[in-house]
């Protein structure tokens, strides 16, 4: 079959892509090797994610907040602190004049209102003698198992329950994750630093009533975050060093909530449950390019950030929605070819600089809290305690977090591409 697009990667950022791509008369296809229901499917897990204001209007103008809105924990305020020392800052989403600084939503409900909304876009006739019309067509369970780039096309072969079958494509995108084949198969490298960090993942039910408060702790063996869920309960991702993290998993419930209990403090008085705790090494990847040939890179396969200041997803959000833009507005012409080199081109400039953003930032936050040095100590401290006394700094860190620095996406302003 031939097609404008086709997504390798159907998780959160794929899926997306797809559902921003579905209004367009594109003939588009999806290649995921996980159903997204399933559970062993990684992107759609016990993990949550906090969304920026941004992506929630991205959501929302592509149609999937109404199925989300109701299963969203507001964020309407963020508290920053450092263990043992006395400074902090806090940004409240009312000063910056919103009725919420984000929202936290469990990845398995993004996937299923996602797929859901993917579900409800015309397929692709393929009876014989019928022409194509434009719509998506889901290849899953299927892997990609050959790419071979062509001039004006790609031709991807896919593995299916045993039987192989080719498609062409204009445009391939790799949204296949940090260890992308596709990225790989174009000759784009990746340079991957491992924090030596591992990022365990778990809810806790605090005594108290979380007040709809996101906390971000820095101790000396990593940050650690508590998000707001519905129920008073929290989403708890505490970092640690990789051999320390081996020796956590081992502990009870007990000995766990006693030892984040001494990390945290008593905020929200004692901790009194626990649930399935889950590791996860941390690292930074980052593609040397955004695209090659007839392909463009996105989310992790792009970019695989530290969890700190939970914009890894955000910001695939907005490599989404600049894609989207610009297959859109070539969509309508005669000779429409969303690989075109002009159209590649156009996307990596715009990415360029919320990208490099974003990355400095969060492996700079990383490392700056990471540093032992008494001086650099004192130095962090002064700065959270100037940066909770200047509204600026404040909003400036709101734009970074929703890329509001430069171009802003249709997507992310409330404009519909079609």
């Amino acid at each position: 079959m031939s097609f404008d697009v086709a997504i390798v990667g159907g998780g959160m950022v794929g899926a997306t892509l797809g559902v921003a791509l579905a209004p367009l008369k594109l003939r588009v296809a999806i290649i995921e090797a996980i159903p997204h229901n399933a559970a062993a499917q990684p992107s759609f897990d016990e993990r949550t994610t906090a969304l920026s204001n941004g992506s929630r209007r991205i959501l929302e103008t592509m149609g999937v907040w109404p199925a989300l809105s109701a299963l969203a924990t507001p964020i309407r305020k963020i508290h920053v602190s450092e263990q043992g020392r006395f400074g902090f800052a806090r940004i409240d989403a009312a000063e910056q004049g919103l009725s919420a600084m984000g929202y936290v939503v469990a990845n398995r409900d993004l996937g299923s209102a996602l797929w859901s909304r993917l579900s409800k876009s015309p397929g692709i006739e393929k009876s014989a003698g019928i022409e194509k019309i434009a719509g998506i067509e889901v290849y899953c369970p299927a892997e990609v198992s050959q790419v071979t780039a062509h001039a004006e096309s790609v031709t991807v072969e896919i593995a299916q329950q045993g039987i192989k079958s080719t498609i062409e494509a204009k445009l391939i995108v790799a949204a296949d994750g940090a260890q992308s084949a596709v990225r790989g198969a174009f000759g784009v490298d990746a340079q991957v630093r491992a924090y030596a960090q591992t990022a365990i993942i778990t809810t806790v039910l605090p005594q108290r009533f979380h007040d709809n408060v996101a906390y971000e702790r820095f101790t000396p063996s990593g940050p650690m975050a508590l998000l707001p869920l519905d129920g008073g309960r929290c989403t708890l991702v505490l970092t640690l060093t990789q051999e320390a993290a081996q020796s956590v998993m081992a502990w009870s419930d007990q000995e766990f909530l006693a030892e984040v209990q001494r990390r945290f403090g008593f905020r929200l008085g004692r901790l009194l449950k626990v649930g399935r705790r889950v590791p996860y090494p941390l690292s930074l990847t980052r593609a040397m390019r955004t695209s090659s040939g007839r392909c463009v890179i996105i989310g992790n396969a792009a970019q695989g950030l530290h969890p700190v200041a939970g914009m890894g997803f955000n910001l695939g959000l907005r490599d989404v929605a600049s894609l989207a833009e610009l297959i859109a507005e070539r969509a309508a012409l005669e000779d429409a070819d969303p690989g075109s080199p002009e159209l590649l081109a156009e996307y990596d400039a715009w990415r360029a600089s919320d990208r490099g953003g974003v990355i400095a930032f969060t492996d700079g936050l990383v490392r700056m809290f990471s540093n032992p040095l008494a001086a650099v100590r004192r130095l962090r401290n002064l700065g959270l305690l100037a940066f909770d006394l200047l509204p600026p700094a404040k909003a400036a860190l709101s734009r970074l977090s929703t890329g509001g620095g430069g171009r802003v996406p249709k997507l992310a302003r409330g404009v519909a591409l079609t």
